[in-house]
């Protein structure tokens, strides 16, 4: 069967390695891609928004399913285009996306479903939004309404912060037309953790527990990223956590929708703050999360195909997932300067030497080739993922696997998982 997964980063990479290692063998096909997934199949340049030429491809070369690794073409409606034209698609479609499309839907249906989650408000008036801030008073968290790659989040500290975030996106238009609106929320206290979910519409099944890293330094200190590493499970994510996820957020989210008329199906990203075994939504997103997903699939036992065609058909159970005991660490580097200005194309060293690691893979994101050299194609480039027998093994081996690559100005935190390991001793 041909599988096609559309995107570049370490989602995709993750998810092309997972369907590889498939029992069916699969031939794999990526758009755009990067230098990891050449490796497991064949590249093409088709840009993940490109849903013409992405539609005209499968009609020529009908894949068996279609994959959407990104936010964006979910957004965009491609799912709905391509299952439009009889292709079995993985991934939402663009009514339920909206989801993570317009901060203030996804507020809107917690608020209707009963879903845990802060007090907020909207505008597009820079004035009336900060003279809400000084009514709230800081830590106060403004956010891009629209898609913003993960960086359209603030969380000031102090109202003044919180003014120029508003100022920024409002009148500087930082974000673009994702920005023309701002969702201003309370800050919610407690400890981050993610919780995916696959949903075929009816049926909810919950992906392993994990905990990302937004900030850029160590510590949680500085702004805030597309994520600098992850771990699973996390500790702080009990039953009673996950329970409560279940039918407080998913079940309530899903009837909500339904109600509405939107029916989900694809997979379903809760982000938590967990304040004394209470979960609390931060935001939703209608796919993978990166580098959860890295950190995830690395632990999911056997095929996930089963699943994926579950969740397309409809018949979505627990029994099609099954976890290894072990533990995983995943650790990103990034091009210097990130999350801001940085530079590309510069060569990537020892690759295979840190894949040499035992249970570790060398998960590509912003890489690209150069004639037969692999180099630095976006800010968060590589993400390097080890299984252990506990978390501070799948740490250690990461952390080696790190320590062997090079390229200019690599950049990493050292203290992935900090928050675990103090819990533990």
């Amino acid at each position: 069967m041909k599988i096609l997964v559309v995107g570049n980063g370490g989602r995709e990479h993750a998810l092309a390695w997972k369907l590889s290692n498939d029992s069916t063998k699969p031939e794999l096909f990526c758009t755009p891609g990067n230098a990891g997934t050449a490796e497991l199949g064949t590249n093409l340049t088709l840009g993940v928004t490109e849903i013409d030429g992405i539609k005209q491809w499968c009609i020529e070369n009908q894949p068996g399913l279609v994959v959407i690794g990104p936010e964006a073409p979910l957004c965009a409606g491609m799912a709905d285009v391509l299952e439009a034209e009889g292709f079995r698609v993985f991934g939402p479609n663009q009514a339920a996306a909206e989801l993570e499309g317009s901060k203030q839907f996804a507020k809107e249906i917690m608020k209707a479903a009963g879903v845990p989650t802060s007090a907020y408000e909207t505008f597009t008036d820079p004035d009336a939004a900060c003279a809400y801030v000084r009514e709230r008073g800081a830590p106060i968290v403004i956010k891009a309404d629209g898609l913003a790659a993960g960086k359209g989040v603030t969380v000031a500290e102090t109202i003044e912060q919180a003014e120029a975030a508003i100022r920024d996106a409002l009148e500087g238009h930082a974000f673009g037309e994702a920005g023309a609106r701002v969702v201003i929320e309370d800050f919610l206290m407690g400890e981050e953790a993610s919780i995916l979910a696959l949903i075929d519409g009816e049926n909810v099944v919950m992906l392993a527990s994990s905990q990302d890293h937004k900030r850029i330094f160590e510590k949680d200190k500085g702004p805030n990223t597309g994520g600098m590493g992850a771990y699973s499970p996390a500790s702080i994510v009990t039953e009673a956590v996950l329970e409560k996820v279940k039918t407080e957020v998913y079940d309530r989210t899903l009837a909500e929708l339904k109600k509405r008329g939107i029916t989900y199906k694809g997979v379903l990203y809760a982000g938590l703050m967990v304040d004394q075994g209470q979960p609390s939504v931060v935001e939703f997103n209608c796919r993978f999360g990166d580098p959860e997903i890295q950190a995830i699939l690395t632990r999911w036992e056997g095929d996930m195909l089963p699943a994926i065609n579950a969740v397309i058909d409809g018949t979505l159970s627990e029994d099609l997932i099954e976890w290894k005991p072990e533990h995983s660490a995943c650790v990103v580097m990034v091009a210097g300067g990130y999350p801001g200005d940085y530079s590309k194309g510069d060569e990537i060293q020892n690759i295979g030497k840190a894949n040499a690691v035992d249970d570790t893979v060398v998960f590509h994101a912003g890489t690209a080739l150069d004639g037969d050299k692999v180099v630095t194609a976006g800010g968060r480039v590589l993400g390097i993922t080890s299984l252990g027998t506990d978390l501070p093994d799948a740490l250690s081996k990461a952390y080696i696997a790190v320590e062997t690559i090079s390229f200019q100005k690599a950049f990493y935190r050292n203290d992935i998982a900090h928050r675990e390991l103090t819990r533990m001793h």
